[in-house]
């Protein structure tokens, strides 16, 4: 029953989930126009922009608003629900039968045969190519306009803070990242770089390009693209589900997304671009889809497009293509064969050594923080490993409830309505709060590249500022240094460690939200990050001081390297990842393939899973899950059991209360008829019966493909008229000699709907609808048609049913 608690699913009504409580409110008029209102922002998607080609209503049928008009207009805002995702592939493999027919047949065929089968692996190697790029060009860009709040390059302003300083012979060892082509805005404006004024004025610089920055972002999220806001994550995850929302993986949002990240993170709030480019790469793959026919016209196709690339989309993030194939397996993807594991894998290399080629960080590395440690761990570090992963559960499931607690007061309360303001204020506080604390103020992924860091003699960061002793003459095990009693400088750093963990526990529970794009895999892994190497340091300079004790005797000797503290921010920074997002085989490979190192895979393990183990006791839902219930999106968990012991008799509709179900007759219906009967509801689809006295089932039909086949027929067909009967028979009976013709529509009925009896139990119903992608089938007895249930209704029954039974503990469920 976890986050079953959300008021979109107790309620009883059938409105309950259409109109769901979430910042998405889409409005289906009669011009068939999608009017998308974001926290007041509203924006017009055209029919160009990411149009599922198979939709024609509502993710279950009964129909939110008149959007499939008598005029016939085509297709509704969301795919339809009958068509997908199993008859899309039906027609899949009949289209590849007809092919490999005509292939034989002559060469043009046979080229036109393999133009087909190479057009999958075209479309992977594209998505690549052009995430990839976008990657890359994000980071650069990011990591301009960040050391732009600090300060301007005199030889070039399109030089970031390294690079202005690369060709520079004025360095220092201590003060490497001096150089007098780079000067603060101090130094610009008033000549001098020291004193209380120059202090003043980079302090006030900083925060007013902070604020500018995310003013321009949320600016133009809410006027341009409103689904360019948040991470992206649980909205593609409902996709891929079975729920397309018109817009959303559209070319502006698309622009608007990059554009946008690259302010936002530049602003310094405590959001990472990990997330949103998991959103920017499938709105890459959805473009580009439309290039080949194949998947422009199957939306089952281009959902397993979709999932390759979620799998780009963290590849590019963090430099991981393998860690990006398990994150869309494990974490995204709800359909996943071995067709798109390839294809995944193969997308992700080419994004992988696009960004390679690209270097954004100029150290021929995928990610800025990639390190390599050297020295072994030992058994005795599992137990700070444990720990680390104890935190890290905690943490996660107190962000996740502090967090959702704060989208509820946003979406409950007047805050919602200023997004702009809300960004500000935040960015404000962010900045006045950050600036002081060295830690604090640096960007996200630079901090962990600091944390991560293993100490060595060329270091001159605060957190290798340890004493020198006579023992660090000679090198520990491998090319580290001998472990070393803690100085001034390090403690210091370590006051300030302490308060940035503060810091960004409490701010990012509140940033993570607003209308700007915003991923929570940095600020996650920051705050790892600083409890890990707090907790690093303490064992290596309990390990000095205490090398005789029974703990570390036999592996810990004087002079000798015993303890890294970047591998302990490693850990950290995996646990409160995995407590957050509940991540855990895919989190292990993508930290791996960021250290290189085989030998630390154990510890990750251990502090992921525990970090799992300790956050599930708290509540099973990830974050993403969360904001999925949060927003009243139709998603059946697939981690989930069901816990019921119903059966689709007791779910489906209509019930007692309810009208009798609609539906249309194979013959004995007029033109008339049926116009006055789709033009009183909103259904997205009819049930075809033998009579309305049998109700025997024979199949399903489109309300799209029923108006447009009588729209058509009013055009071409001569004497069809309004009394015309309706045939849906494969042999219509002969017409009376003054009748006009018939209108045969056998053509569009689906002869094979989803069914299910009404004894069947609902944990197999539920199975049906996660395993096979549905959102609706119909329910029969001895071939009788009874009624329907959607996955709209399975949700509310959930919910209901959790508020009866007595709230169990998590452990016990």
């Amino acid at each position: 029953c976890a986050g079953m608690e959300n008021p979109g699913y107790r309620s009883g009504s059938v409105d309950s989930l259409r109109h769901r409580p979430s910042d998405v409110v889409v409005e289906d008029d009669d011009d068939d126009d999608e009017m998308v209102d974001i926290a007041g922002a509203t924006l017009d998607f055209s029919n160009t922009d990411d149009d599922p080609p198979l939709g024609s209503g509502e993710y279950f049928v009964e129909r939110g608003s008149r959007a499939g008009s008598m005029s016939g207009a085509g297709p509704g805002r969301l795919v339809d629900p009958l068509e997908d995702p199993l008859p899309g592939k039906s027609k899949d493999r009949d289209r590849h039968r007809e092919i490999a027919n005509k292939s034989r047949q002559s060469t043009v065929a046979l080229l036109h045969s393999v133009s087909d089968a190479f057009s999958g692996w075209l479309l992977m190697l594209l998505v690549g190519l052009m995430s990839g790029a976008l990657a890359g060009g994000i980071d650069i860009a990011a990591h301009w306009l960040t050391d732009m709040k600090e300060g301007l390059c005199l030889v070039g302003f399109w030089f970031n803070h390294e690079h202005c300083c690369w060709t520079s012979n004025e360095t220092t060892f201590q003060e490497r990242d001096r150089c007098p082509q780079w000067q603060s805005w101090a130094e610009i404006m008033t000549g001098t770089s020291e004193g209380a004024l120059a202090y003043f004025v980079n302090y006030l610089m900083f925060l007013v390009w902070a604020l500018l920055f995310a003013l321009l972002a949320v600016t133009l999220v809410r006027a341009f693209a409103p689904y360019a806001c948040g991470s992206g994550i649980p909205e593609i995850k409902t996709i891929l589900s079975g729920f397309i929302i018109r817009g959303y993986l559209g070319k502006w949002t698309l622009i608007i997304k990059t554009i946008t990240l690259v302010l936002a993170v530049s602003s310094g709030l405590s959001l990472g671009k990990e997330g949103p480019l998991v959103h920017v790469a499938c709105c890459c793959a959805n473009i580009l889809c439309h290039l080949f026919t194949k998947y422009r016209k199957n939306e089952a196709k281009r959902r397993e497009v979709l999932s390759a690339a979620a799998a780009v989309g963290v590849s590019v993030a963090f430099g991981a293509p393998i860690g990006g194939v398990l994150f869309s397996l494990e974490e995204v993807s709800y359909y996943f064969p071995l067709k798109t594991l390839w294809r995944s894998f193969f997308a992700a290399l080419v994004a992988a050594f696009t960004l390679r080629s690209i270097n954004p960080f100029g150290n021929s590395r995928l990610v800025l923080f990639y390190v390599e440690f050297h020295a072994p761990w030992h058994l005795v570090e599992l137990g700070p490993f444990i720990l680390l992963g104890i935190f890290g559960g905690l943490w996660g499931a107190l962000f996740i409830r502090a967090n959702i607690a704060w989208c509820r007061i946003r979406k409950s309360t007047r805050l919602g309505h200023y997004p702009v303001t809300e960004v500000l204020v935040v960015t404000a506080l962010t900045g006045m709060l950050a600036y002081p604390n060295s830690y604090t103020r640096m960007g996200g992924a630079e901090l962990i590249s600091e944390l991560f860091n293993d100490c060595s003699l060329l270091d001159s960061s605060q957190l290798c500022g340890y004493k020198q002793s006579n023992s660090t003459s000679g090198a520990g095990v491998g090319n580290g240094l001998a472990d070393r009693p803690a100085g001034v400088g390090l403690y210091a750093a370590l006051w300030q460690l302490a308060l940035a963990l503060v810091f960004k526990m409490m701010i990012t529970v509140i940033t993570f939200g607003m209308k700007v794009p915003s991923g929570l895999f940095i600020p996650s892994m920051a705050v790892g990050a600083i409890a890990g190497r707090l907790l690093g340091v303490g064992m290596e300079q309990l390990a000095y001081y205490n090398h005789d004790s029974a703990i570390f005797r036999g592996w810990c000797s004087p002079g000798a390297d015993c303890i890294t503290p970047g591998l302990y921010a490693m850990v950290g920074a995996a646990a409160c990842l995995g407590g957050v997002t509940r991540m855990t085989v895919s989190l292990v490979v993508i930290m791996f393939e960021l250290t290189g190192g085989l030998e630390y895979i154990v510890p990750l393990m251990a502090a992921t899973m525990t970090s799992k183990w300790v956050a599930d006791a708290f509540g099973r839902e990830g974050i993403y899950e969360a904001h999925i219930r949060l927003n009243g999106y139709p998603f059946l968990e697939p981690k989930e059991e069901f816990q019921h012991s119903s059966l689709t008799a007791d779910v489906m509709r209509p019930r007692r209360s309810d009208p009798p179900l609609a539906v249309l007759t194979q013959e004995g219906m007029t033109v008339e008829e049926v116009e006055a009967l789709v033009e009183s509801t909103h259904y997205s689809g009819f049930p075809v019966v033998v009579s309305q006295d049998s109700h025997r089932l024979v199949g399903f039909v489109l309300r799209r493909d029923l108006l447009i086949s009588i729209d058509n027929a009013r055009k071409r067909q001569e004497g069809v008229v309004g009394a015309s009967q309706v045939v849906f028979t494969e042999h219509s009976p002969a017409p009376a000699d003054d009748a006009p013709p018939p209108l045969r529509l056998r053509g569009i009925v689906d002869l094979s709907p989803f069914t299910v009896t009404d004894h069947t139990p609902m944990d197999i119903t539920v199975d049906i609808f996660r395993k096979l992608g549905l959102r609706q089938c119909l329910v029969t007895h001895n071939g009788k048609l009874l009624g329907i249930i959607t996955k709209k209704d399975i949700l509310k029954h959930m919910a209901n049913d959790c508020q009866q039974r007595p709230r169990l503990h998590p452990l016990q469920l």
